[in-house]
């Protein structure tokens, strides 16, 4: 008898003949969440099982894994042999109160018993060792899984351990992450990846406006997501030239138009000097004024052709926040630091922006010239 992890996914059974590559992605992003511990991870049909672990490494080894996209559930298991015997033997040892179930799952078709009628002879067993235990289909206390796999092994377990699911993280940086230092962009980036975008990071400052540890910040907002994300580096770009020149000449009510879509400007920039394939946003309608629908069109039309991705577009502030919560970044983003987005903030923002006036408002700076600068001066770390 062993102790093992057992790994199962969901989405990928659809991927047909595509299946093997994202199996392989999957593996590979598992042995890197694990490559500290000493242990096996085998691939069976349907399943990953991870062995030879320290058993008091089990909570760590789960906790790493929730960060791994494309497992579906995981179960820690006792493996035995597939043979009747032995899985009665297993079984005569198990010590339980209260209400019980037994769920027999036979994807070996070999195995002699079929599924119901091995469920009740295991269920009597267990009745027969525990006088205080009784059989409830519906809502048991404890459910006894044993799951009979095609390997000749079988997995008896007692919980599923449900973690986010999606695609698993691909192979290159395919994506750009706005991150403000907010409560919405780290969770932006982690819904990107659910569905297997890799990201690096770009985030925009205007010291001295805005203090050093508003960057210290975002840096540990990076370190916080990069398990989900996979990000490697980190632009930082200064926005303070650029939003001087707006406050001196440009319209105050268009001061936060205007720095979005020269932020948009940069990022496609970047995009595709370092072959990025799309930005994205913590954006969600009509949050805040400059992402009502006209502000949001207005920020489209700075780009050429790299496309913005807004996951959270329809999210509500209390999902976003749970989220946060969830991943672990909500109380280092709620860390009282302001972003470039706070300086020179107008009393009263725009918001419905008109497209012409936003050009002839950048029309008033040597705004291709600003942006190529901020460039030049950017700093890039690596995470």
């Amino acid at each position: 008898m062993n102790k093992v992890i057992l790994i199962r996914y969901s989405e990928i059974h659809l991927k047909g003949n595509n299946r093997h590559y994202f199996l392989k992605l999957l593996r590979d992003n598992i042995k890197n969440a694990l490559k500290k511990y000493n242990l096996s991870i085998e691939e069976i049909p349907s399943r990953y099982v991870i062995r030879n672990f320290d058993e008091k490494d089990v909570e760590n080894v789960i906790s790493d894994l929730k960060k791994v996209f494309g497992i579906f559930s995981i179960s820690v298991a006792d493996e035995v042999d597939s043979n009747v015997d032995t899985i009665i033997d297993f079984v005569k040892g198990i010590s339980l109160e209260g209400s019980f179930k037994v769920h027999c799952k036979r994807a070996d078709k070999k195995f002699p018993i079929k599924s119901l009628d091995f469920e009740a002879q295991l269920g009597a067993i267990i009745l027969d060792n525990n006088k205080k235990a009784f059989v409830d289909v519906k809502n048991p206390d404890t459910l006894v899984n044993v799951d009979i796999r095609e390997n000749g092994k079988s997995f008896i377990f007692y919980k599923f351990i449900y973690l986010a699911g999606g695609m698993p993280l691909g192979e290159n940086r395919d994506g750009l992450l706005l991150l403000s230092g907010g409560i919405d962009s780290p969770v932006a980036g982690y819904m990107m990846a659910k569905r297997g975008l890799r990201q690096d990071i770009l985030h925009f400052n205007s010291y001295p406006y805005t203090s050093p540890m508003a960057k210290d910040k975002v840096v540990e907002l990076a370190k916080i997501i990069k398990p989900y994300i996979g990000c490697r580096y980190m632009y930082i770009v200064s926005m303070t030239q650029i939003q001087e020149q707006f406050h001196i000449n440009c319209k105050e009510e268009y001061a936060i138009t205007l720095l979005r879509r020269s932020m948009i400007k940069i990022a496609e920039i970047l995009a595709e000097k370092y072959r990025y394939k799309t930005i994205i946003t913590g954006e969600s309608l009509g949050q805040v004024a400059s992402q009502t629908i006209e502000g949001l069109t207005l920020t489209d039309n700075a780009r050429k052709t790299t496309p913005i991705l807004r996951p959270l577009i329809a999210f509500n502030k209390d999902e976003i926040i749970s989220l946060a919560k969830q991943i672990n970044t909500f109380e280092t983003s709620i860390l009282p630091y302001e972003d470039c987005c706070t300086v020179f903030l107008p009393k009263q923002p725009v918001i419905k922006p008109k497209l012409d006036i936003a050009i002839n408002e950048e029309a008033k700076i040597d705004l291709p010239s600003f942006l190529q600068n901020a460039i030049q001066n950017m700093e890039i770390i690596q995470i």
